[in-house]
């Protein structure tokens, strides 16, 4: 009975050995799992961030009389002349995806902010439908922050603009993120929505409470209609990089007067990159009529404007865009030239509503 029962004793004791064994290998196993597989992590994290937008550098539109243009911007607006040139080549025929095209490009800035007015002088595009409403899906604007609405008013009828809305509208204090915000949409010579708009003490971006004796600051947004916000987002949040940093639901009276469309209901989500414009989804929950953009809308067209993003990798970032299917303006990524533009890299991009998007490596 002894030698039995140091022969079982021996037998579990092997058995506990041998367990032991399989357990630490195991662990070593899963350790060096864990180290192999965290660098591969970091490594899709960093590129997510360097590929993001880095700044969104201007709103751009593209004019039928470059000098009328400039003429609206500087005298009614107070916009400076920064740069004037003419472009051609196949490199900028590639990269607004038209043949034949000869470009003057003008940039003019308010503050901080710029915009970028495009002149075809061949090949020649199409005016702005006369019927567009602010619903259709190819509407967009700046918002160009004052310092007195109704001083900007004044001034706005005495160059007889073009009335979007029907008068500045207030925000009413039912609406909390957006209370006292004052606001008038009207339009340029070429029929491009633009706003005017007056933040109150504690509203917006503080640098707009700053003392100044001019009544246009800079421009705060550029706002575009989608037809989704979560589709939007996924493209603008999840792809991009930028960041939502605010939502309000707007509706009433004073909305459906400023946007002149009637029983207008919007939420509204604005987003930001680290410097530049923000960038504001206009979704229309009522009504829901609003028109897609032409599938046949080009470049040269009036109704066309391309918001610059600045990216560190452009062609990392339009992978990317591939994958998800984006639907392409620019043939290719486009190496400029020269770097009259002020980039060496860019690509035309429409983002799920049909918005185009110029993203551009320095």
């Amino acid at each position: 009975m002894t030698t039995f029962r140091k022969l079982l004793q021996r037998s579990l004791l092997s058995v506990l050995i041998f367990a032991t064994i399989v357990a630490t290998h195991q662990l070593q196993a899963n350790s060096q799992l864990q180290l192999h597989s965290t660098p591969t992590i970091q490594i899709a994290q960093t590129q997510t961030v360097q590929n993001a937008v880095v700044a969104v550098e201007s709103i751009g539109m593209t004019v039928s009389d470059m000098d009328q243009a400039v003429a609206f911007y500087s005298n009614v607006l107070s916009f400076k002349k920064m740069s004037d040139v003419e472009v051609l080549g196949e490199a900028y025929e590639q990269l607004q995806g038209l043949f034949g095209v000869r470009l003057r490009v003008v940039r003019m800035q308010l503050g901080a902010e710029s915009i970028e007015l495009t002149e075809y002088l061949t090949p020649k595009g199409r005016p702005i439908p006369i019927d567009s409403r602010s619903h259709d899906r190819w509407f967009q604007h700046i918002a160009i922050v004052v310092t007195d609405m109704d001083a900007a008013y004044q001034h706005l009828r005495q160059f007889k603009v073009q009335h979007a809305s029907t008068a500045p509208q207030r925000i009413p204090d039912s609406n909390k993120p957006a209370a006292g915000i004052r606001a008038f949409y009207f339009k340029d010579p070429d029929g491009h929505n633009l706003e005017i708009i007056y933040f109150p003490p504690g509203k917006g971006d503080p640098r707009w409470q700053a003392p100044t004796k001019q009544l246009f600051l800079g421009i705060d947004h550029t706002a575009i209609v989608v037809s989704n916000t979560a589709t939007s987002l996924k493209f603008y949040r999840d792809l991009l990089g930028l960041k939502l940093v605010g939502e309000s639901m707007n509706y009433g009276t004073e909305q459906a007067h400023l946007n002149n469309v009637q029983g207008a209901r919007l939420h509204i989500s604005g987003l930001r990159s680290p410097t530049g414009a923000g960038i504001e989804f206009l979704e229309y929950l009522e009504p829901r009529d609003g028109r897609s953009i032409p599938q046949d809308a080009r470049s040269n067209d009036l109704l066309h404007w391309q918001t610059t993003l600045v990216v560190k990798n452009v062609a990392a970032v339009v992978q990317q865009l591939r994958l998800k299917q984006a639907t392409a303006i620019s043939s290719q990524v486009v190496v400029i030239p020269n770097p009259t533009l002020g980039f060496k890299k860019g690509f035309l991009v429409r983002d799920p509503d049909g918005h185009a998007l110029r993203l551009v490596e320095k």
